[in-house]
């Protein structure tokens, strides 16, 4: 810290011809030489300084331009260079290792070959795809999938290691099938890929057809019935039949099995209309088809008097619920003896046992008091079963043209009827 200067009383000076007077300096003479001499380096006099000092603090030297442009060595200053750091960048290239050079050529190269094969994979399954649609007369174009690597000498060889087909909405008869799969392995191509693509013998198949339930329900005529899996092996259908002006419900099932080596039948059994909450109907030969009751309808006819006096008054009705003519015409006068017949525990199933076609047709008034409408009951009574198990047919043949293929392990998913697909020493196209 800079110790105070204690500043001196003014002293009389003479003038300079000799005369005396008392004559005061300046004061900013006086200020002036209380300041510390000035210093360029540090013109504030804070005891800072510049970088040049700490350059020679460090032992470097910092070479100052002159006022005719030189430094202190006499050396010409000059710009810098900028191409000096490209020679650099090149000079640092060159210094690669040609081994280095050599790998990164190879490695494009290798990258252009792989995207040239990919390329001809990919033209190559185009042009399958539209030659198997011609000559199959497919509706929709397949997709294609050629497998190995590397593609160009398969195709040098005339050898394809695998090729995937997948074949969307195949017409088979009366129902397409939903999606072909096939897996084909060793194929000899006769021609020249792309271009004069004649035929080839393919040496493994396997694949799998799927008939979904959509299609089916779409496509067999019965816009109203749906089917769904019921087993491994069987289908149940369910929906509506419109039959004399009234809807009824219809069920049954299908059982598949394989039909030679190409082909898929069923076999319809169970099957039923219902009017809903009054009756049902099995079509088919006796003792199992006719017109019955259901156990609710049957319950409430044991509860109405009118109603179970009206069936009693038909000899043959009550004959087949076991009560004789006697006492049905007792129960018809007596409310004490109707009420002994229809609250006996046999009443009710013997009314479920009771085939009401005949009574229906021959006493229409009987119908309606029942609650079925006489002339859906005829109605019901002249369909057969093979009007009924046409609506409900599941077959199919595999097309003509796809010779050689075989069908196996069939059975039923949630999303259809499936079968597998095997083949060996097919043919397509001209072979020769």
């Amino acid at each position: 810290m800079r110790s105070p200067t204690r500043i001196p009383s003014p002293q009389p000076s003479y003038p300079h011809d000799g005369s005396p007077g008392v004559h005061y300096r300046n004061p900013y003479e006086e200020l002036a030489d209380l300041a510390d001499p000035y210093d360029p380096d540090d013109p504030l006099g804070l005891g800072l300084t510049s970088d040049d000092d700490d350059d020679a603090d460090l032992g470097g030297r910092r070479d100052k331009p002159t006022a005719s442009g030189s430094g202190d060595d006499g050396e010409q200053w000059s710009p810098p260079n900028h191409r000096r750091s490209s020679r650099r960048r090149r000079g640092r290239f060159r210094a690669v290792p040609r081994t280095a050079k050599a790998l990164i050529g190879v490695v494009v190269l290798a990258l252009l070959l792989v995207l040239a094969d990919r390329c001809a994979v990919m033209y190559a399954e185009r042009k399958a795809e539209q030659e198997l649609q011609k000559k199959l007369n497919l509706a929709t174009a397949p997709n294609v999938t050629i497998h190995g690597f590397p593609f160009l000498t398969q195709v040098l060889g005339k050898d394809l290691q695998q090729v995937d087909i997948a074949v969307p909405d195949v017409a088979a008869d009366r129902v397409s099938l939903a999606e072909v799969r096939a897996q084909v392995q060793d194929i000899r191509i006769v021609g020249d890929l792309p271009s004069s693509f004649r035929g080839a013998t393919v040496g493994r198949m396997k694949g799998d057809v799927l008939l979904s339930f959509e299609d089916l329900s779409r496509e067999l005529g019965a816009s109203q019935v749906r089917f769904r899996a019921l087993g491994p092996n069987s289908v149940r259908a369910d929906g509506k039949l419109p039959v004399a002006g009234q809807q009824v419900s219809l069920h049954a099932q299908a059982h598949i099995r394989r039909q030679g080596d190409r082909g898929i039948s069923t076999s319809v059994t169970d099957m039923r209309l219902d009017i809903p909450g009054i009756a049902t109907y099995r079509p088919g030969p006796e003792p199992r088809s006719g017109l019955y009751l259901h156990k609710k309808a049957a319950t409430q006819i044991s509860e109405d008097s009118e109603k179970a006096q009206a069936l009693l008054s038909i000899p043959s009705v009550a004959e087949k619920l076991g009560v004789p003519p006697t006492e049905a015409g007792q129960a018809l006068n007596d409310e004490r003896k109707l009420d002994e017949i229809t609250g006996s525990p046999r009443f009710v199933p013997a009314l479920l046992a009771v085939n009401l076609v005949q009574a229906a047709n021959d006493h229409p008034q009987l119908a309606r008091k029942l609650g079925i409408d006489p002339t859906v009951a005829a109605a019901l009574a002249r369909m057969k079963v093979p009007e009924l198990t046409n609506k409900l047919e599941l077959s199919f043949q595999l097309p003509e043209k796809a010779k050689g293929i075989r069908l196996a392990n069939i059975g039923v998913s949630p999303e259809g009827i499936r079968a597998d697909l095997t083949g060996a020493g097919l043919n397509f196209g001209k072979t020769r």
